[in-house]
């Protein structure tokens, strides 16, 4: 899993050190949502359903390298 320093940083916060690689993994290869940041950024969402929560993956302009893995709680469904 390729990421950056920022990724490895905010993972260890109290709310995001339960999310698992599978769940990222999952995200980016089967995501429900995706949208494309001013940046060139890419966000995609899937819903995680083992915890029935939405997990928002960011990658970088590549598409393989991860920014941010966070669940998104104000997520809503088309």
């Amino acid at each position: 899993m390729k990421t950056i320093q920022y990724f490895e940083y905010t993972r260890q916060r109290p709310d995001r050190i339960k999310i698992k690689d599978e769940w990222i993994y999952f995200v980016i290869q089967y995501p429900e949502k995706i949208e494309i940041q001013t940046d060139g950024r890419i966000r995609k969402w899937a819903k995680i359903q083992e915890i029935d929560k939405y997990l928002r993956v960011i990658l970088l302009e590549d598409g393989g390298t991860i920014h941010n893995a966070f669940f998104d709680r104000s997520f809503k469904e088309d």
